[in-house]
């Protein structure tokens, strides 16, 4: 018997959902095929400096200029030239002057604040040392020299201190008196200068022809009651004055 003849068995035709199936995993890798990772680079935007600077600016707090020093007052250069003498005198080893100086600061300008701390601190090693190596006057006629000596060096306080003392033991001293009324002219006090003043003519009325003259009383010549102390009348039962040492 002839064989029989095999039919080549032909492919199924794909039903509708395999074939649609199919299409769809076709689609995906294609899709995914055209997807590329983007890069780090492409991650990040670029932004233009300018455009980042106007936006951040308005969170940044603008700190503002430091404040100009304030404008120091024609007495603090003069207290500052006063206490710098001080200073070059009191290099020197000259105690006495230096003192004075630094008492001139402490006086006239209360307000400079930061030089008094330090014209005290100088002032108290001068008076150290003034005590340390000058003997303390014991007569009214020592106190009376030690105080012209302070008036020289420019020691207001000084002198004052060793007159008043001076007219505590000896009231009737008219050089004591007549140097209290120079110390007191000097720190404005002309009341009582005029009032020492009369008591040294009236004491001794020599002192009325060197308070025409005397350049130390230029602070109160000009004062109402200074004529009339030159006209002050001898005092009675005046004793003879003593020989001076100005």
């Amino acid at each position: 018997m002839p064989k029989s003849r095999r039919t080549a068995k032909t492919p199924a035709k794909p039903t509708r959902r395999a074939a649609r199936t199919e299409n769809r995993k076709a689609a995906g890798k294609t899709l995914g095929r055209s997807k590329a990772k983007p890069s780090v680079r492409a991650q990040k935007p670029q932004v233009n400096a300018r455009k980042a600077a106007v936006a951040v600016s308005p969170q940044v707090a603008v700190v503002p200029a430091p404040a100009p020093p304030p404008a120091r007052k024609p007495g603090f250069y003069e207290a500052v030239a006063i206490y710098e003498r001080g200073v070059q005198a009191l290099q020197r080893h000259d105690f006495q002057g230096a003192a004075g100086f630094f008492r001139t600061v402490l006086d006239r300008y209360p307000d400079e604040r930061e030089l008094l701390e330090r014209a005290r601190l100088y002032l108290r090693v001068c008076e150290r040392e003034t005590e340390r190596r000058q003997p303390v006057p014991k007569s009214p006629a020592e106190r009376v020299y030690a105080a012209t000596v302070a008036l020289n060096s420019g020691d207001h306080n000084g002198a004052l201190d060793h007159l008043q003392r001076a007219l505590s033991e000896d009231p009737d001293s008219d050089h004591a008196h007549y140097i209290m009324a120079v110390a007191l002219g000097m720190r404005q006090r002309g009341d009582d200068a005029i009032d020492h003043l009369r008591q040294a003519i009236a004491l001794n009325p020599e002192n009325r022809n060197l308070a025409r003259q005397d350049p130390d009383l230029e602070s109160i010549r000009v004062h109402p009651g200074f004529r009339q102390a030159l006209d002050t009348p001898p005092a009675p039962n005046r004793r003879r004055p003593a020989a001076r040492r100005r």
